[in-house]
């Protein structure tokens, strides 16, 4: 599942479980601090240190990572919609500076360690099922292709290059939002040939006309357009909102996925991890 809905609202999954998780801790340890008269507000400090300072480490070792792209956009290091972080250093620097507080608060101890590990486990245990319920390969769901209008089924067209999967919708802001960094990415890929990685516009419930009448406006001539009619496949991958992109290497299999819009940096982060995964030709890893 890559998102839940609320009302009209659809919300990706993994950083709201993330601040709840966070907020649990924190009631959690404050709660149990003022239990045994400790000092409940600093339990409550404590913890939302721990949790900011250890995020701030997991952002800035993804971007010192991806440097020379964000060289080129430094201001897409503000944009924590990508989803770029570096997840062993941002626990391994909340892991120290709680240390430090139960190092400097000896009574808030219990409360520490009891809120810091009810919210691992409620994040840890989110992140698990969430990685569980990925299904293994795409549906064999019938869309149909554009211009042309003739049925297609969706695994046939990911096998022999690593491919990204873009869910979207005229009516959709967001997907407007993204398009032209797609489309950019989707030219400079078809540059590579062979080596490059492939583009599918996967349209979800709207009609041909629509479709049409969106790309004449939008400018961008867009190749690889399908439809689908019934909307079928974002319920199918566990997103009910869009856009939703997908990441499968060469032999067809889910790597990663993302909801939301996509930011150049974001999208050529995880064009690089698709190419360093392997050429058809080779023997696919286990």
């Amino acid at each position: 599942m890559l998102s839940i809905t609320l009302g009209p609202l659809a919300l990706p999954l993994a950083p709201v479980a993330l601040l709840l998780s966070i907020a649990l801790s924190a009631w959690l340890a404050s709660r149990l601090a003022r239990r045994t008269g400790a000092d409940a507000a600093q339990a409550d400090r404590s913890v939302m240190h721990a949790a900011g300072i250890g995020l701030l480490a997991a952002r800035l070792v993804h971007i010192a990572g991806q440097a020379d792209l964000y060289a080129a956009a430094p201001l897409s290091a503000l944009d924590l919609r990508d989803g770029g972080w570096h997840l062993p250093s941002g626990l391994a620097a909340g892991l120290v500076v709680l240390l430090h507080a139960l190092y400097r608060h000896p009574a808030l101890r219990s409360a520490l360690v009891a809120g810091a590990s009810a919210g691992l486990l409620l994040w840890g245990g989110v992140l698990v099922w969430q990685q569980q319920q990925r299904p293994p390969a795409l549906p064999d769901l019938e869309l149909v292709s554009f211009p042309a209008a003739q049925p297609v089924v969706l695994p046939t067209l990911l096998r022999g290059q690593p491919t990204v999967v873009n869910l979207w919708a005229s009516w959709c802001g967001p997907c407007r939002q993204e398009m032209p960094v797609l489309h950019a990415a989707q030219q400079r890929e078809q540059a590579r040939g062979a080596a490059g990685v492939r583009f599918l516009y996967i349209n979800q419930g709207e009609s041909a006309q629509a479709v049409q009448s969106y790309l004449h406006t939008l400018g961008l001539p867009l190749q690889n357009v399908l439809l689908d009619p019934g909307a079928r496949l974002g319920p199918a991958i566990g997103s009910r909102g869009l856009p939703t992109t997908l990441f499968l290497d060469a032999w067809g299999r889910p790597v990663s996925a993302h909801f939301g819009v996509l930011s150049s940096v974001a999208l050529e982060t995880r064009l690089r991890d698709l190419r360093s995964l392997g050429a058809p030709g080779q023997r696919p890893p286990p």
